[in-house]
């Protein structure tokens, strides 16, 4: 993980820690390119978590926006997710 990457998600860990009182329902929202191997890696990622997944694609279908509503158990493991996710080729977290 580069330097930015490792600021980036210690300011994103302290901000939840602050704002947000754990376990609580966390909102994950991701693009990634509309090939059915990546939309399925995203959601099998959040089996067995009692995740409700929504996905819609864009216009032109090239990309897919995954929305992903869980419950998670602290911050920690939140960044633990986008951090396992950030591998999937193309993807962007919003």
């Amino acid at each position: 993980m580069d330097k930015n990457s490792e600021e980036f998600y210690a300011r994103l860990k302290q901000e939840l820690t602050d704002s947000t009182l754990w376990p609580s329902e966390y909102l994950f929202k991701f693009i990634v390119p509309s090939l059915p191997a990546n939309v399925e890696e995203v959601e099998k990622s959040f089996d067995n978590m009692g995740a409700v997944i929504e996905t819609t694609q864009s216009k032109t279908g090239k990309y897919t926006s995954v929305s992903i509503n869980v419950k998670m158990e602290n911050a920690q493991a939140v960044i633990d997710k986008y951090v396992l996710l950030s591998t999937i080729e193309g993807i962007i977290s919003l």
